[in-house]
C-alpha cells in the first residue's frame, strides 16, 4: 500500500487540522493538550497532535 493511498490514515495532524476534523476551538485544544487528555508530538516548534489520541477523545465509550 502506497502512502499516498486514500485507505492510509495520518499518523499526525497539525493543530488547524485537528481544530476542523474536531470542531473545538484552538484555546481549547491547546486546553486538552496542556491537561495530558490529548498526546501530542513536538518537531522543532510544530505541535503534532496524535491522531489515535484525537479519535480515542472524540469517540464515544461504549
Amino acid at each position: 500500500m502506497s502512502a499516498n493511498s486514500p485507505d492510509t490514515e495520518p499518523l499526525v495532524y497539525t493543530v488547524k487540522e485537528a481544530i476542523r476534523l474536531s470542531t473545538f476551538g484552538r484555546t481549547r485544544l491547546y486546553q486538552l493538550i496542556n491537561s495530558g487528555e490529548l498526546k501530542v508530538t513536538r518537531i522543532g516548534r510544530r505541535t503534532l497532535v496524535r491522531a489515535d489520541s484525537l479519535r480515542a477523545l472524540i469517540t464515544p465509550a461504549d
